[in-house]
């Protein structure tokens, strides 16, 4: 079996080795095996378990959220739902969070379109409607 060093695994999965050193103390990876030196030994597995890792943060998963994928994929007991589940909720976080970023989208709209861009800050309806709470 092959084995790379930290900075080869680094560079194969395009992060930082201080970004491995972080997911070792996380427990997303495992702690490698040592060669007599002191160097760390990468296997290949530990490319592709990097690699995962970054892609479910790009999706939004959470480094927590990620442990759990990671650890549902060696529990014998689970099965494609319980992940699938997982990929909905966050499915659901993030529409909320579109739905949210839409509203703050609209409402910085009606501000800058509100503003004239002249005048003293002391006049500015920016920062007057910043200075008013809203009352549902």
């Amino acid at each position: 079996m092959e084995t790379v060093t930290i900075g080869q695994l680094a560079r194969k999965a395009q992060v930082h080795v201080e970004t491995v050193r972080y997911y070792e103390r996380r427990g997303l990876l495992p702690q490698p095996l040592r060669r007599w030196s002191g160097y760390r030994q990468y296997s290949p597995e530990d490319i592709v378990r990097l690699r995962f890792i970054k892609h479910a943060q790009r999706l939004g998963f959470s480094l927590k959220e990620i442990a759990e994928l990671l650890s549902l994929r060696v529990d014998p007991d689970t099965s494609c739902h319980d992940v699938k589940q997982r990929a909905q909720a966050k499915l659901a976080d993030i529409e909320a969070k579109i739905l949210t970023l839409e509203q703050i989208r609209k409402a910085l709209k009606k501000l800058v379109a509100a503003c004239r861009g002249r005048g003293p800050t002391t006049v500015c309806p920016i920062l007057e409607a910043l200075e008013t709470t809203e009352e549902a």
